[in-house]
């Protein structure tokens, strides 16, 4: 049986001006108002027809309706009490299809609102994006509870998140991203799409879960990225000598202690979290 047609919905500006909604800096808010825009977002996790999918911040609704008229199953988290009423309204046009959740998404484990994988597809607000992302990639237990991650971030955070070792952008996001997950730059978005107008460019980022590594403890990979990157502009063996046992990882590894942190693969990096965990 086919769905049934979208629903026609009013412009985003005549419900953002009906309910009197302004952006807060504080929220870290920015609106898009470009309907094909958030078309084009919903469609890059794939085919979203009755799949769960967790939005965080989902302000007046903009993405929320294009992830409603793809067919997704939308639980949103949203703080800003003020966007409730206008997300009320948008539950109403697509009757058990939306669910909205008043609250902090950095205190909300996703896992415990769904009873199947979800994908989190979100414009996620810039104060907490780093914070929510890093959170999603982290623990021991791997697959993760959700099956892509589709986020859009500052383009110099979405840089770090997907750029190369020895890039100026390669850092500890980086390592964490794509360890164990497939991660790739999926679209760019002038600033002048949104109301008002970051001072900055933005970003899409997609990620999906790849397998883990055997024999590596996430919490050490992480141990390890935090020395290194933390002082990147000094060699290894000086970066890394507060952390027991990684001066001699490096000589198990051939991995010269000369190097800085941002000459080595993922991989390598990898490899010495695998010596430590050990």
């Amino acid at each position: 049986m086919s769905r049934p047609p979208a629903p026609a919905l009013p412009p985003l500006r005549e419900v953002i001006a009906r309910h009197g909604l302004t952006a807060a800096k504080a929220l870290g808010q920015n609106f898009l108002f470009d309907e094909q825009l958030l078309d084009r977002i919903a469609a890059i996790p794939g085919k979203l027809e009755g799949k769960p999918v967790l939005e965080v911040g989902p302000g007046p609704g903009g993405l929320t309706r294009a992830l409603l008229r793809a067919g997704a199953l939308v639980t949103a988290i949203e703080m800003d009490r003020r966007c409730l009423p206008a997300l009320a309204e948008l539950g109403e046009a697509f009757p058990g299809r939306l669910r909205v959740i008043e609250g902090d998404a950095l205190k909300i484990d996703p896992a415990t609102l769904f009873a199947e994988p979800y994908a989190i597809v979100a414009n996620l607000p810039y104060n907490v994006g780093t914070a929510l992302f890093t959170g999603w990639l982290s623990g021991e237990s791997w697959p993760p509870a959700w099956s892509s991650l589709t986020l859009m971030f500052q383009h110099e955070v979405a840089q770090r998140i997907t750029s190369a070792p020895g890039t100026s952008a390669y850092g500890r996001l980086a390592v964490l991203a794509q360890w164990r997950s497939e991660a790739r730059l999926a679209m760019k978005v002038h600033r002048s799409a949104f109301t008002p107008p970051p001072k900055v460019m933005s970003a899409i980022v997609h990620l999906v879960p790849a397998a883990m590594p055997e024999g590596v403890s996430a919490r050490m990979l992480e141990r390890v990225t935090e020395a290194a990157f933390g002082q990147r502009r000094k060699m290894l063996r000086q970066s890394l000598k507060g952390l027991p046992g990684a001066l001699e990882a490096l000589a198990t590894l051939a991995i010269e202690p000369e190097r800085r942190a941002e000459t080595l693969s993922v991989a390598e990096f990898v490899a010495i979290a695998r010596v430590l965990s050990g």
